[in-house]
């Protein structure tokens, strides 16, 4: 199986900047898609960044010239670089991947179990 841990969340001031990692481990055989999702209080969980294996990444428009997400193939690790942070990038970020595992499944999605940011103002 994968496991999938987050880190990095916190509580920042509007306008700082926070690192988000989120590090897999277990039976990887390889990563399509890495992705950082995120969820509001009393919000739907929407989509915050993405970047899948040999293309660009895609962000929500909410974030974009602010966030970055980038890859560290090697080890398995996303990070998502968020500045210029709002009050209202407060939420729970979580990580998924879609990941073909050693033991010969499809590709699967799995989910991290989330890390708070809370943005103050």
């Amino acid at each position: 199986q994968v496991q999938l841990v987050e880190s990095g969340g916190g509580l920042v001031q509007a306008g700082g900047s926070l690192r988000l990692s989120c590090a897999a481990s277990g039976n990887i055989l390889s990563i399509n898609v890495m992705g950082w999702y995120r969820q509001a209080p009393g919000q739907q969980r929407e989509l915050v960044a993405a970047l899948s294996s040999g293309g660009g990444p895609t962000y929500a428009d909410s974030v974009k010239g602010r966030f970055t997400i980038s890859r560290d193939g090697a080890q398995n690790t996303v990070y998502l670089y968020m500045n210029s942070l709002r009050p209202e990038d407060t939420a729970v970020y979580y990580c998924k991947e879609k990941v073909r595992l050693t033991t010969g499944t499809g590709w699967m999605d799995y989910w991290g179990k989330g890390t708070l940011v809370t943005v103050s103002s």
